[in-house]
């Protein structure tokens, strides 16, 4: 059976690029564990984080539209499966690790708040030291999976999940790859989510940014992939085109300015990040009502950092739930 696995880092050493990570240069694991026969340590990291909780709790979790209305909006699990087939893309084609691609995609949001961005920016206000999901996202699969054991991943997919955000700095191609991926997956698809919620429609789209980066979602995507391996290819970087990147950054822009901020797209926010700073607080001051798993982290974590990890664990029906329980009278009747 070893040589199955040996045949696989074969095939890397001779097919990918000379500026690829490869699985058997992995700077390792924090602790020592029995390799696998059959699959590479990124393989195995993909697949560790395919079957954990978190990963199927998103779901249930708001992308950007807070419990909407309809089957086709997407969720945080579309959005990082989207993200995922965007970077894998990349990653071919680049000649780049695929495999330690597709591990970081899959994880990067696991530790995002329930309803998105609002849940983050509230738990970040309430929490000493701030919240940032992405760093969340690597304290779970370090810590809260697995009933605190985590899920023991390399160190190359733990920095890409870390360092996922446009601005971050990951130390491999790989994690430079899904952050590209992240951006152009969630810009697109957020246009289409937006225009089907009638916040936009697609002649509110810049001229400008439309003529450099296409017309429909599936040809923005394909054209943004095509640049980044052009401007990218056969060297020690992971970049796009001037024209490419600056009609990105303007989309980014006009995204924030008539979606990500739109009164009609945050209809309910108001209301979801109340029901989080009310049920933080409740937990801060009843610390022996929490989960006993949660209630065990106590002993080595500040009482507001663990609060936070037992809240951003939720989905957003899970949190309606829990308020509900905590703060909405149960009905009565007369038998």
């Amino acid at each position: 059976m070893e040589n199955v696995k040996q045949h696989i880092c074969s095939i890397e050493r001779l097919t990918l690029s000379p500026y690829a990570t490869l699985s058997q240069n992995s700077r390792g694991r924090q602790r020592e564990c029995k390799p696998c026969e059959l699959r590479s340590e990124f393989q195995r990291d993909r697949d560790k984080i395919l079957h954990c909780k978190s990963f199927r709790r998103l779901k249930h979790k708001t992308q950007v539209f807070l419990s909407p209305e309809g089957d086709h909006y997407r969720t945080r699990l579309t959005h990082t499966l989207e993200v995922s087939q965007i970077g894998r893309t990349m990653a071919r084609a680049l000649r780049l690790n695929e495999d330690l691609v597709e591990a970081i995609a899959l994880g990067h949001d696991l530790g995002h708040t329930p309803f998105g961005h609002a849940g983050e920016r509230k738990l970040n206000e309430l929490v000493d030291g701030g919240f940032v999901h992405s760093h969340q996202s690597q304290r779970v699969v370090d810590l809260l999976e697995n009933n605190g054991k985590g899920l023991n991943l390399t160190f190359e997919v733990r920095d890409g999940i870390a360092n996922h955000k446009y601005d971050d700095k990951p130390a491999t191609l790989e994690g430079e790859i899904v952050k590209f991926a992240d951006r152009f997956a969630y810009i697109n698809h957020d246009i289409e989510d937006a225009i089907r919620g009638g916040v936009i429609s697609n002649s509110d789209l810049p001229t400008d940014c439309i003529g450099v980066l296409g017309s429909t979602k599936s040809e923005r995507i394909n054209n943004l992939i095509v640049d980044t391996v052009t401007a990218s290819w056969d060297t020690p970087t992971v970049v796009q085109s001037p024209a490419f990147k600056k009609a990105t950054e303007k989309l980014h822009q006009f995204m924030f300015d008539r979606v990500y901020l739109n009164s009609k797209a945050k209809a309910q926010e108001a209301k979801a990040v109340k029901m989080i700073e009310l049920i933080f607080e409740y937990y801060l001051k009843h610390l022996d009502k929490l989960p006993e798993f949660y209630r065990s982290l106590l002993d080595n974590y500040p009482a507001d950092r663990v609060v936070c990890d037992y809240i951003s664990s939720f989905t957003d029906r899970y949190c309606v739930r829990v308020f509900s329980e905590l703060f909405i009278p149960d009905g009565w009747t007369i038998l």
